[in-house]
């Protein structure tokens, strides 16, 4: 069903019904219940903190040691953020979190393998990107430059996050 014909049939229900409806939605999905939760309560700054611990356990779990984080997780965790519309700020910081994570986790335990590498290249621009779009490279350029500045690591991996930040902050 199309968003057009979706509304088209809401808009001819009787209002209890479409309470109704976002109530068993409520109950029926995870998702479904964090998004009506956050769009009711929007708190950016808090939820947030959320999706940093489960990026942040990829890497660092509070037992054991991760072996191969995935970035899977990483990405997804910032995908479900990014549902709930959050302000372009938390979203923005939530990218780099997790790009900081995946620096720290190279810094803390050494080399990685190429495609650990690849794939924080790839969000890093990502993220760049975001906050270029966003207007926000003013609010983030000192924390991007000190996560740059403290990894020097990998197989250029350092010149190429310098290489993708300079595309934006220019040299």
């Amino acid at each position: 069903m199309s968003k057009a014909k979706l509304r088209k049939k809401l808009e001819t229900l009787p209002k209890e019904n479409v309470i109704n409806l976002v109530m068993s939605l409520y109950d029926a999905s995870r998702e479904a219940k964090t998004y009506l939760e956050f769009y009711l309560t929007p708190d950016s700054h808090a939820e947030v903190e959320k999706y940093k611990k489960i990026i942040r356990n990829e890497f660092f779990p509070t037992r054991g040691f991760s072996e191969n984080p995935s970035f899977a997780t990483c990405w997804k965790a910032i995908s479900d953020f990014r549902k709930l519309k959050p302000a372009p700020e938390c979203v923005a910081d939530l990218m780099l979190y997790y790009i900081e994570q995946g620096c720290e986790y190279t810094m803390t335990f050494g080399d990685m393998w190429e495609q650990y590498y690849i794939t924080l290249e790839r969000n890093f621009a990502k993220a760049m990107e975001f906050i270029f779009l966003h207007g926000l490279l003013v609010k983030y350029y000192e924390r991007i430059e000190r996560m740059l500045n403290a990894t020097d690591c990998g197989w250029g991996f350092s010149d190429a996050l310098w290489d993708i930040y300079h595309q934006y902050r220019g040299s």
